[in-house]
């Protein structure tokens, strides 16, 4: 019960950041069309490639979930970091990617704007209604309310891949930004313990300052 309390508190603490990704949800395949569609059809390989270059390609910095799971730490990473994380990517992709998300929002104070909010909520949502609707389906055995799950089923993944793909582009671009591709100079790499900040009582007055979304 406490640690669901804390990890709520936690998820309210990221709502009082102060900056803005550089793109937003809406405007990423406008922004890196190319990128967009490699996280489209190859979703692992890029939550791989994005979380390995979030930990600024040092891998003894790496945690299960970026330490935002309960088994997180517990896995054996640093023995073989790469292998971890390629089983995390593979067999929780969801969960990698929102891990890489975090870990970029408590680095750089970066909050999520209410229309990505909106979003990721319509994408857990659907994939909850998809699943419901696939278990009444069942129960009834009626073939009309089968054929009707099936195709609610695929608008719930398409939806799902279409919306990972679009964060995952989100975070690279915000890493293009970080590792200067943007401008004349790079930020500097972090110390091991600054690359997760959300233990802080106070949001860190560190990171970027609110930019306009990415034309």
């Amino acid at each position: 019960m406490r640690a669901s309390q804390a990890n709520m508190e936690k998820m309210q603490l990221r709502q009082s950041y102060r900056n803005l990704w550089l793109s937003d949800l809406m405007r990423t395949i406008q922004a890196d069309t190319r990128y967009c569609c490699f996280s489209f059809f190859c979703a692992p390989c890029a939550s791989y490639l994005l979380r390995k270059r979030a930990l600024y390609n040092d891998m003894s910095r790496y945690v299960c979930c970026a330490g935002y799971m309960p088994c997180s730490g517990r896995c054996g990473e640093s023995k073989c970091p790469e292998f971890c994380l390629a089983t995390e990517v593979f067999l929780c992709f969801g969960q990698s990617v929102a891990s890489t998300r975090f870990l970029l929002q408590d680095e750089f104070n970066i909050q999520t704007t209410q229309c990505d909010n909106c979003i990721i909520a319509f994408m857990v949502c659907l994939r909850h209604f998809a699943c419901i609707f696939s278990i009444v389906a069942r129960l009834v055995g009626r073939k009309e309310i089968s054929e009707a799950s099936q195709l609610l089923n695929c608008l719930s993944d398409l939806v799902y891949c279409s919306v990972c793909a679009c964060m995952q582009t989100q975070h690279k671009i915000e890493m293009d930004k970080r590792d200067g591709m943007f401008g004349p100079q790079p930020m500097a790499v972090p110390q091991f313990q600054q690359m997760s900040r959300i233990d802080l009582q106070i949001p860190p007055n560190v990171g970027y300052p609110p930019q306009p979304a990415y034309g």
